[in-house]
Parts: structure tokens; C-alpha cells; sequence
């Protein structure tokens, strides 16, 4: 799993700030050769998990969660979604990456909702 180090990496942070900067920079090490679309997908989905996780300790509105969570997909989507698109598909890749960040971040949207009863059951 290619989640595992930087996951590994963000639980020994205990401030969300630390946890975020310490999944991006061991995820960035990871990615340097490339993603495939299951491997961006689940650094996503890892990476989400970290900041329910870390914010259902904050005592902030549930609203307020949600968008923190989505504004860091949205981070991790423009860090690391490049590194899936081969070199001959980037002029169509450059059209179409605001409609497929704005799909992503509806799915991760849905997907926060199904999570955190998940992450809650687990800690």
C-alpha cells in the first residue's frame, strides 16, 4: 500500500498542521515516480481518515469539519492527480482537470459522511 509510510508518518503528530505536513511529505516521496488512478485515490482516502480523525477531537462545528476535510482534498488533489496522467494525454488532462477536481471533491464530500461513523468505531 503505498498509504502505509505516510500514514505511519502523520500518526506520530499529535496537531492536525503536523499530521498534514507530515502525510504530504512522506506521500511526496512516495508519488516521485509516478501514481496510478488506485494509488492517487487511496492517498486520498488515507489522507482524509487522518483529518476526521484529528478534527473530531477540534470542538468546531460539524459543517466546519467537513470543509476542512474537503479544502485538504482539494490540496491533495492539485499536489498529486498530475502524477497519473501520462505525457500523452496532458493537453486533454489540462482541459478537463477543473471538471474532474470538482467530481472529486463531490465524491470525497459523500465520502466524508461515510466515514467518520467508521473512524469514530475504530478509536
Amino acid at each position: 500500500m503505498i498509504s502505509e509510510a505516510p500514514i505511519q508518518a502523520a500518526e506520530k503528530i499529535e496537531t492536525l498542521g503536523g499530521k498534514v505536513t507530515a502525510y504530504i511529505a512522506v506521500a511526496r516521496i512516495k508519488a516521485a515516480d509516478g501514481l496510478t488512478i488506485s494509488e492517487l485515490s487511496e492517498l486520498i482516502v488515507s489522507a482524509m481518515r487522518i483529518a476526521i480523525g484529528a478534527l473530531d477531537s477540534i470542538p468546531v462545528d460539524g459543517a466546519q469539519r467537513k470543509a476542512i476535510v474537503i479544502d485538504f482534498v482539494g490540496d491533495m488533489f492539485d499536489e498529486f492527480a498530475d502524477r497519473v496522467v501520462p505525457l500523452a494525454l496532458w493537453p486533454v488532462w489540462l482541459v478537463s482537470k477543473p471538471t474532474i477536481r470538482i467530481i472529486a471533491l463531490a465524491v470525497a464530500a459523500g465520502a466524508t459522511e461515510a466515514l467518520l461513523p467508521l473512524i469514530r468505531g475504530a478509536a
